[in-house]
């Protein structure tokens, strides 16, 4: 099953993403059986980043909630807040091209 997860960051932590930015990315590299798609969001190019968006292939909602806790930008404390949601893909024949 497919899924969102979306993030919103502590604006005061910037210096927490860039800390920890290395091994976030080697986390997501070592996950991305499950996790499909990672990357931050910002308001506009050139601005920090606010958060992160993921598209995540998992049976349910429990398994990308154990799995985000062992992220390094969640062990920190970055993470304010964090939507799972259900993507219902309109024509899921259709492979993701980036």
């Amino acid at each position: 099953m497919l899924h969102i997860v979306r993030f919103d960051d502590h604006p005061d932590r910037l210096d927490v993403r860039e800390q920890q930015l290395p091994a976030h990315i080697a986390w997501l590299d070592a996950h991305q059986d499950v996790i499909r798609i990672a990357g931050s969001l910002r308001q506009e190019p050139d601005q920090p980043a606010i958060g992160g968006l993921w598209i995540v292939e998992a049976p349910d909602r429990a398994c990308i909630e154990a799995l985000l806790r062992t992220d390094p930008f969640w062990i920190c404390g970055l993470r304010r807040r964090v939507d799972i949601l259900v993507w219902s893909k309109a024509f899921p024949q259709r492979l993701t091209r980036l």
